[in-house]
């Protein structure tokens, strides 16, 4: 799409605000809105000016002009806004030293895919998330000196069972329970209409949906999206976040992608299925266990042996580390398996070779999509490049292995803390450094430990008043 198809398509559609979003270094949509008249062609091309100082871990004041560069064929019309507004997703240019920005997430992204055509390997890698979400009814926290507390609630939740008719607008009395939302149907399952309407809306803005369905957990939900390249399946991520929030916000509920917002319950993942294609060949596809690749298998060894740095991107909070437990279907035992869900990395069973591809179970949606994506596909690449063999495939129910049998087995797991994923990211980023530079990696582990591990270790919380106040 050219600036003038661009501007074209917006006064077709009688557009008068145009809104440029782009992605900050953990994950979140930014955005700034230019009047329709205020937009020509030049602008489009030259990019739109912003102050990089005022996004965390960015730009030094003294350095603090970027561009913005508008990827128009991203464009959709915004679903929520009360006048006509048309989102352009953007990338992030330095004007300093000429070239796509270093730490802007998108380009990253971008840089990933090229290197992939050139070493060879592939012409494109698609990738397909399955982003979990909660909906609650409300929430409510506290980060004080002297209290730490937060407390949520949905109308699903079974602690509402002997709520007072006058405490809800009715007590139905269904309610799946806990690890019991999987299907039901209404009115155990209280957010069909709301799931249904975020698709309509999701669909609007350029997503295809396929499944959906209530999860397991109390007030879960999950929406199939159709799976795209590194890039377009990132952006997507960010589009289905939005609309999800949003639309919930419309019908006074708020909507949250965190991977473990319920003590005792199924936490939020995002599972994230990828392959690799050259000369419109599925590499993955093979003769092999499952009918994979040798490609495949060595993609997978890659993955799972740099899992522990790789898991600073994919898994990128300390609440995601509370998710990555045994009992609760997230595995953490890096190993894989066909069809077994309870391996780190599962192949799904397909009909066609076309759909061949691998299932990495860990991930969830704290993570940047982008740098998440780019950390699977360059640790997948570096195991072919080394021809990697991963430790399996292993077919038991490995979540009901203790943590002798897993060590018996040399099986490596996860890291139980996001402190643990960046010490070993530390130790091990040679992989990423085709794509990733040296200024963003030391940015992105100062930047997690000062806004994430230490601010998390300092505090203390009910369990431990709980378990240690009168020691």
């Amino acid at each position: 799409m050219t600036p003038k198809e661009f501007l074209a398509k917006c006064d077709e559609h009688e557009i008068e605000f145009i809104d440029f979003r782009f992605t900050d270094i953990k994950g979140a949509w930014h955005h700034v809105t230019y009047t329709r008249h205020s937009v020509d062609e030049e602008t489009l091309e030259n990019g739109l000016p912003f102050d990089g100082s005022s996004i965390e871990a960015w730009q030094p004041i003294n350095k603090s002009d970027m561009l913005l560069k508008p990827d128009l064929p991203t464009a959709f019309i915004d679903p929520f806004t009360a006048d006509p507004t048309m989102v352009v997703i953007c990338d992030v240019f330095d004007i300093y030293k000429g070239q796509p920005y270093e730490k802007c997430p998108r380009s990253i992204a971008k840089k990933a895919l090229q290197y992939l055509k050139e070493s060879g390997v592939g012409d494109v890698a698609y990738f397909g998330p399955e982003n979990e979400f909660f909906i609650f009814d409300n929430v409510q926290f506290r980060d004080e000196i002297n209290t730490q507390c937060y407390k949520v609630d949905t109308e699903e939740g079974e602690w509402n069972s002997d709520k007072e008719p006058n405490e809800l607008e009715t007590n139905i009395g269904h309610r799946p329970g806990t690890k019991g939302g999987y299907f039901p149907v209404a009115p155990t399952d209280s957010m069909v209409d709301l799931r249904n309407e975020i698709v309509k809306v999701a669909e609007e803005v350029g997503l295809t949906c396929y499944v959906i369905h209530h999860e397991v957990a109390q007030g879960q939900g999950e929406i199939g999206v159709r799976f795209g390249t590194l890039v377009e399946a990132a952006d997507n991520v960010q589009k289905l976040k939005y609309v999800v929030k949003n639309v919930a916000h419309m019908h006074g509920k708020t909507a949250t992608f965190m991977p473990k917002p319920l003590y005792g319950d199924n936490g939020n993942g995002m599972h994230v299925h990828s392959s690799i294609w050259k000369d419109g060949e599925n590499l993955f596809a093979g003769d092999g266990y499952a009918g994979l690749s040798e490609t495949a298998l060595n993609y997978i060894g890659g993955v799972l042996k740099h899992a522990r740095a790789v898991a600073a991107f994919t898994n990128a909070s300390t609440n995601s580390y509370k998710r990555l437990i045994p009992g609760f279907e997230a595995p953490s035992i890096l190993t894989f398996s066909a069809q077994n869900r309870s391996a780190s990395c599962r192949i799904p069973y397909v009909a066609s070779p076309k759909a061949k591809r691998v299932e990495f179970r860990f991930p969830d949606s704290s993570s940047n999509p982008y740098l998440a994506f780019t950390a699977i596909l360059l640790a997948g690449l570096d195991g072919i490049k080394n021809k990697d063999v991963p430790v399996g495939p292993m077919e038991e129910d490995l979540f009901a292995l203790t943590l002798d049998e897993i060590r018996e087995k040399g099986i490596k797991q996860m890291p139980h803390t996001l402190r643990g994923s960046l010490e070993s990211l530390i130790r091990d980023n040679d992989f990423l450094k085709p794509v990733m530079t040296d200024l963003f990696l030391d940015t992105y582990q100062h930047y997690k430990f000062e806004t994430q591990v230490i601010p998390d270790e300092a505090r203390p919380t009910a369990y431990e008043f709980k378990s240690t106040f009168s020691c």
